[in-house]
C-alpha cells in the first residue's frame, strides 16, 4: 500500500465585498500546501515539500502571478512571487491558526497592505 501524499491543492475565492456582493470566482488563489488531518498547514512537511508548494494568484483579467508558499521568521506564512508577476509578498493572516477546509474563511494582506477575505472553495488531494 502506498502512502498518501499530504499535499493538497487549495482554491480560495474572494468572499463578499462591497464591490462583489456575491463574492468572486475570478479573484483568488490556488496553492499547494501539506495539510495535517485537522486541515492546518504542517510546517514540518512544508520543509520537506517546499519546492512543490506553489501559488497562482488570479485577479480578473490581470496576468497571473506565480510563486511559492513561504514560511517567514516567526512562523507566519506568505505567498512569495519569485517565479512570475510583479507583486510583492502577500501575507496570510493567521494562516497557521486556520483550517483549510471548504466553507472556511481566511484573509490575505496584499502588497498594498489591504486585507481581503477569501473563502476556501476546494481542497483536493494531489
Amino acid at each position: 500500500m502506498t502512502a498518501q501524499s499530504p499535499l493538497r491543492k487549495i482554491r480560495l475565492n474572494l468572499a463578499r465585498t462591497r464591490e462583489f456582493p456575491a463574492g468572486s470566482a475570478r479573484h483568488g488563489y490556488e496553492f499547494i500546501a501539506p495539510l495535517g488531518e485537522d486541515g492546518h498547514i504542517d510546517a514540518v512537511l512544508w520543509k520537506q515539500h517546499r519546492e512543490a508548494c506553489r501559488v497562482r494568484r488570479f485577479w480578473a483579467d490581470e496576468e497571473h502571478d506565480i510563486g511559492h508558499l513561504v514560511r517567514r521568521p516567526g512562523g507566519s506564512w506568505a505567498f512569495h512571487y519569485d517565479i512570475g508577476g510583479d507583486e510583492d509578498d502577500e501575507a496570510g493572516y493567521r494562516f497557521g491558526a486556520h483550517a483549510f477546509v471548504p466553507g472556511e474563511y481566511v484573509s490575505i494582506r496584499d502588497e498594498d497592505g489591504e486585507l481581503h477575505t477569501f473563502q476556501v472553495v476546494t481542497v483536493q488531494e494531489l
